[in-house]
């Protein structure tokens, strides 16, 4: 980042000390050192030129003009004028930013001159004034965070609720805000009404304010999110091992909105994982069960999503290796919430609350700080090895798999290859849970998928290129009361599948 560049003005002994004091705090502050460059008079090299054309060259390559203004009014030129008022003037000719901090003396005190500066400046300017250094130190401090704060280098106020001065209604989709509406009102009973415009919805979400729209509404509702934040995707990879390492049998970069990215990384890591599927003997459905809690799953993903830090270049990387499931968060616990409190209940404090809250309406998180400890109950209730939450650089929740020497995602009954044709385990996971007429909702459900585009993609078209699968109205795909059923090749490998497994 390009330091902002500050001169300090006055070239007056009244002030050499303070002068001095403000380059050294500017300098050596930890904050402040970051953002800032000062210059003064005294550090200027012996040169050639005028010192007045040298200080009117610095000013005009200065972003910020800081004045102290005192008793004195200085050297006066030819044309009786200081070289403070030169400058003031020159800062105000080329559009700097003024800073003036003026001593604590009476009018009466001042020499005319400088009385007469002070009031020009009180024209265009709000000047503050100061008894001390420690004064002057504090007044200036507060000045360049507020100037940080206007040009949005910091914020005061969560990343998630600043307006996005780049983006606007317009960039939001409203099929995703209806869509939402629909889905929060059935289950948190939202209390607007389903015909209540996306502006009205915006607004009750405190996510629009004079016709801005904040981060967290592009976020959340954005066609392309990751137009105003790149590393707001998800990267998902699988590997063979229990490291990262070449080959990666299956990496994907998602993209899209908050609800998008969940139920994608989710379905990534669903689709890696082994799998039993059951038969109608004791239930209508078909009982479907995951090697890892569904549930768990989901909600170590949601947490990365919903509580990451979107200030940083990093994204939330998903990760399943041969003996664990890992999710990496960019960003850090709230001050005063550690790892080890993680496993114990504690207070919510969502690090985007904006953000957060749409996600608790459309039933993605709770509020209640249980996320952790859910994930902790459904590994054991699984009878898994206990999950790990680690703050490093990054935040990671790991979740261990049950059987690390056999990884290989299968769709049980486990037909083995010299048995079964060679079929992907995409569409044997379809075919073992579709009896008689399905709906694609249905038998995307049975699997506990929620990415649409993924599941038609990756299982249905498949098993239907391959004929394990047809529609019921196959010369009208679309039809209002279109169902998939197996074919007769389907039927036999779902019967040889169950066969073996007996």
């Amino acid at each position: 980042m390009i330091k902002k560049r500050i001169f300090i003005s006055s070239v007056q002994v009244e002030f050499a000390m303070e002068r001095q004091m403000l380059f050294d705090y500017l300098t050596q502050d930890a904050l402040l050192g970051k953002f800032f460059e000062p210059f003064i008079f005294e550090n200027l090299p012996a040169v050639n030129y005028s010192a007045s054309s040298v200080f009117i060259k610095e000013v005009e390559h200065c972003d910020i003009y800081l004045g102290l203004f005192g008793k004195d009014y200085g050297h006066e030129d030819t044309e009786g004028i200081s070289p403070t008022e030169r400058e003031f003037d020159h800062a105000g000719l080329h559009y700097k930013t003024r800073l003036i901090f003026l001593s604590n003396h009476l009018p009466s005190e001042r020499n005319p001159k400088e009385l007469a500066l002070i009031r020009k400046a009180e024209q265009v300017l709000v000047r503050r004034q100061f008894t001390s250094i420690s004064d002057l130190k504090s007044a200036v401090y507060a000045s360049l965070i507020r100037y940080l704060e206007e040009n949005e280098v910091i914020r005061t106020s969560p990343f998630d609720a600043s307006l996005n001065s780049s983006a606007s209604i317009d960039d939001l989709d409203t099929d995703k805000i209806k869509e939402f509406l629909h889905i929060a009102r059935a289950k948190r009973n939202f209390p607007l009404a389903i015909e209540s415009s996306p502006e009205i919805v915006l607004t009750h979400l405190n996510l629009l304010s004079d016709k801005r729209i904040s981060n967290a509404a592009i976020l959340l509702f954005g066609k392309q999110p990751q137009r105003f934040f790149i590393s707001s995707e998800i990267r998902c990879a699988h590997f063979h091992g229990t490291e990262v390492a070449k080959p990666i049998p299956s990496y994907q970069v998602y993209k899209g909105d908050v609800f998008l990215l969940v139920d994608q990384a989710v379905d990534f890591v669903l689709s890696k994982i082994n799998v039993s599927v059951g038969t109608r003997d004791l239930s209508t459905q078909v009982p479907v069960e995951y090697e890892l809690p569904q549930a768990a799953v989901r909600e170590a993903i949601v947490n990365a999503v919903a509580h990451r830090d979107y200030t940083s270049n990093g994204s939330v990387q998903v990760m399943l290796f041969k003996d664990r499931l890992e999710i990496w968060n960019p960003g850090r616990l709230p001050y005063g919430l550690t790892t080890a409190r993680l496993r114990k209940p504690h207070n919510s404090i969502p690090a985007n609350p904006l953000l957060a809250e749409p996600m608790y309406l459309s039933g993605y998180i709770e509020r209640m700080g249980t996320g952790t400890g859910d994930i902790i109950r459904l590994c054991h209730d699984k009878h898994l090895k206990a999950p790990e939450f680690i703050q490093e650089e990054f935040f990671r929740t790991i979740i261990w798999r049950s059987h690390a020497e056999d990884v290989t995602p299968q769709a049980t009954p486990q037909a083995t290859p010299q048995a079964t044709p060679q079929v992907s385990e995409y569409i044997k996971r379809v075919i073992m849970v579709t009896t008689g007429e399905m709906k694609r909702e249905e038998i995307q459900g049975m699997l506990e998928l929620r990415d649409r585009k993924n599941f038609i993609e990756n299982y249905l078209n498949p098993a239907m290129v391959e004929g394990y699968m047809i529609l019921k109205y196959p010369d009208n795909p679309n039809h209002p009361m279109q169902m998939y059923l197996l074919t007769e090749r389907g039927l036999l490998l779902k019967e040889l599948m169950v066969s073996i497994n007996r």
